[in-house]
């Protein structure tokens, strides 16, 4: 199976990205986790990125708040699929991170999930893999069904 580099532009990330990590952890997916800044690294970011390839890493899960040009400049540099996760700021509460991801030109393309979303860019990234892996397509069903099971019964508490 291919695995899934989480790169998070800032260690104050993390407890937000745990979230991905424990999502990817329980469908067993293998993955590597870095803190490279966009601003601070750009050449190790650049240098790390060009290596993914021949990593087999098939999809790639970036972590930003702020200006959050993370996500954006991991695009620009490879064409494995790139997930951003806006970081929820204290000045803006995440919009500034949103808007920095979601807003890619043309040609170079971010999936993006919403504030603080985590644990579901690790599902998309999951899904994506699913589409060659059929186990992996499987678990991800019953992952359907059990919080399906779960939104009915939450029902008869009313």
């Amino acid at each position: 199976m291919k695995k899934i580099s989480v790169i998070l532009g800032s260690v104050s990330d993390k407890e937000v990205m745990a979230k991905a990590f424990a999502m990817l952890e329980r469908f067993n997916i293998p993955y590597s986790k870095h803190v490279i800044s966009a601003h601070r690294a750009l050449d190790h970011l650049s240098d790390y990125v060009k290596s993914l390839e021949a990593e087999e890493v098939g999809v790639i899960i970036a972590g930003a708040g702020g200006a959050a040009a993370l996500p954006g400049v991991i695009a620009a540099l490879t064409v494995i699929p790139v997930i951003g996760v806006p970081i929820k700021s204290a000045s803006l509460h995440g919009l500034d991170s949103l808007f920095s991801i979601v807003q890619m030109p043309t040609g170079v393309p971010v999936a993006t999930v919403a504030i603080d979303g985590a644990a579901n860019a690790a599902l998309l990234a999951a899904e994506i893999l699913a589409v060659a892996n059929p186990a992996l397509r499987e678990k991800l069903i019953a992952y359907r069904e059990e919080i399906k099971a779960a939104a009915l019964a939450s029902g008869k508490e009313l």
